[in-house]
């Protein structure tokens, strides 16, 4: 569902309010759209077969591994899948196995996106146990299928560079660094990472 628009104005204003630099960004960028995945398990699979590869490699392994598995939305036929058929489609072995894990779990019950805890850090914590989901894809996942405000990206290599480009700061921050400098940013921290995407498209270096 991620965050509307509505909500995304209401934050970056709020922002605004707190920190001129971001006002100025804001007025020199505009707005940006919202950014909204389905919740559910296509989603963190989508996630698992674009680590490392390029935008267009990943849309081409996808549409591979839905014809090799006859719908690979449905983690029944990912489990059923063999192997062979999933490699075919143009996953490592290592995606492979991050796959059926999440299929696995989601069959299993272990993993209900309708229970995932409230808390945001509780939230992170029960999705990385699942082989193949790192922070920075836990927190993608909570921030635009979920709409969860305060998700805070931090470890988002763009967003490090951004934000210290809209602050003016002299070198990039750190992820430590940034998540002490958005503290004060709470609870609109979910905001401030997508006008940092927008800000890096809207107005490019150079």
């Amino acid at each position: 569902m991620g965050i509307s628009a509505e909500a995304l104005r209401e934050s970056l204003d709020a922002l605004a309010a707190r920190e001129p630099k971001i006002a100025a960004a804001l007025a020199h960028a505009g707005y940006p759209e919202p950014r909204i995945s389905v919740r559910g398990y296509e989603t963190l699979l989508r996630t698992i077969v674009g680590q490392q590869v390029s935008i267009k490699a990943a849309a081409a392994i996808w549409a591979r591994l839905e014809e090799a598995t006859g719908g690979c939305g449905d983690p029944a036929r990912v489990a059923a899948a063999s192997d062979e058929a999933m490699r075919g489609a143009g996953l490592s072995r290592q995606k492979v196995a991050y796959a059926r894990s999440l299929a696995d779990a989601v069959l299993s019950g272990e993993l209900d996106f309708d229970r995932l805890p409230q808390d945001d850090e509780e939230a992170i914590a029960r999705l990385v146990r699942i082989k193949g989901i790192g922070r920075w894809s836990a927190e993608i996942y909570l921030l635009f299928a979920e709409g969860r405000p305060d998700v805070w990206p931090a470890g988002d290599l763009a967003v490090q560079i951004e934000i210290g480009r809209i602050l003016g700061l002299a070198e990039r921050p750190s992820e430590k660094a940034i998540r002490v400098l958005a503290e004060a940013w709470r609870p609109h921290r979910g905001a401030a990472a997508i006008f940092a995407w927008h800000h890096r498209r809207a107005l490019p270096l150079g």
